[in-house]
């Protein structure tokens, strides 16, 4: 009877798991073959772009990415699974701590000011974080942006948030974080292009990979995807005159 309770207890163990990641965006983390999105978090595409305190152009997306890879550096990284994205089902939430450190990744982000805080189910884990990164002029806070949300919404009339918004360059300021021909970050060649029609499908969107018939005429398009699944997850369906011809893998 005591083996058969202990045997219980192991099934029982709330799911968490421990081991080499790979950073798939600022937001995102794939572990042992799991894709988690930072639970409670929302952060900039790689190619997002914010305004720095200098009023220069930012690629805070990069940056931010970057600086999450820096904060596991080589450790082991261990994901509380929260269940299914209902963004993208084939992913996961997670809250994710990275070797021995007892706070989460998701919440050093937003300390950084280089995720915003995204209550989630009558939950606000972070939002004294945001406040203290807001207040001490942290990431992006320092500068000028618009909430990750909106930029991959392509909602230009998005709220500008930041310590150096101005008010009279309002239309500048909005010209630089959506640029009508943005730059592909490296190792990103996947174009998306938002379009009404692909609202049929319950999506935002249309991606087209280099192995499509349309991707040499979408010479402006209005994001910038490093897979499919990162398309996928923000909404983007793949052109239908990709499928005989595409042999990529999301």
């Amino acid at each position: 009877m005591r083996w058969f309770i202990l045997t219980l207890a192991l099934f029982v163990v709330p799911p968490s798991f421990a081991a080499k990641s790979a950073v798939r965006g600022a937001g995102a983390i794939t572990v042992d073959g799991v894709t988690y999105r930072l639970g409670g978090i929302d952060a900039p595409a790689p190619d997002q772009l914010c305004i720095d305190d200098h009023a220069d152009s930012w690629a805070c997306g990069i940056e931010a990415r970057d600086q999450l890879i820096r904060l596991i550096a080589d450790r082991d990284v261990r994901c509380q699974d929260l269940g299914r994205d209902p963004t993208y089902n084939k992913w996961h939430v997670g809250i994710c701590t990275a070797g021995d450190d007892a706070t989460s990744l998701n919440r050093l982000m937003v300390r950084r000011g280089l995720a915003i805080d995204s209550p989630t189910a009558g939950q606000d884990r972070f939002g004294d974080d945001q406040t203290d990164a807001k207040n001490n002029r942290r990431g992006m806070w320092k500068g000028c942006f618009v909430a990750p949300e909106d930029f991959r919404f392509g909602r230009k009339d998005g709220v500008l948030l930041g310590a150096a918004c101005r008010a009279d360059k309002d239309r500048e300021i909005r010209q630089v974080l959506f640029p009508q021909d943005p730059t592909a970050p490296p190792g990103c060649n996947i174009k998306g292009k938002y379009a009404l029609r692909a609202h049929v499908t319950g999506n935002i969107g249309i991606y087209h990979l280099q192995a499509c018939r349309s991707y040499p005429a979408m010479t402006n398009p209005d994001r910038w995807f490093c897979s499919e699944d990162d398309a996928r997850a923000a909404g983007f369906r793949k052109a239908y005159n990709c499928r005989p011809f595409s042999r990529q893998r999301s």
